[in-house]
């Protein structure tokens, strides 16, 4: 049973900085695409950030480019997001996903963790 929990969410101010983490069990996210999705108040689950499972090239969303790295630590089996300079519209649920296809699909899903920025 393949398993991604995630961390790090919580309630901060604009300009804040936050980590989320995802470790998983049950796969090696080291042959899979890896990704975090959003899910805003009222909106649908977009992706913001994603890795493939070889190569660098790295997506990310508009809205957080330049804001917002993904990364992933082979030995840890885990996948973060380090967020700066969050806005309120970062506001939402975050979900770390893998084996991500298409950008909208994926094999595996996190319970989501919830960031909520305070202007």
């Amino acid at each position: 049973q393949v398993q991604l929990v995630e961390s790090g969410g919580g309630f901060v101010q604009t300009g804040d900085s936050l980590r989320l983490a995802c470790v998983a069990s049950g796969r090696d996210l080291r042959r899979l695409a890896v990704g975090w999705f959003r899910q805003g108040p009222g909106k649908e689950r977009d992706l913001v950030a994603a890795l493939p499972w070889s190569g660098s090239t790295t997506y990310y969303a508009d809205s957080v480019k330049g804001r917002f790295t993904i990364s992933r630590d082979n030995a840890k089996n885990a996948l973060y997001l380090q967020m700066n300079d969050l806005r309120p519209e970062d506001t939402a649920v975050y979900y770390c996903a893998a084996g991500v296809n298409g950008g909208v699909r994926a094999d595996y899903w996190g319970q989501g963790t919830q960031v909520t920025v305070s202007s």
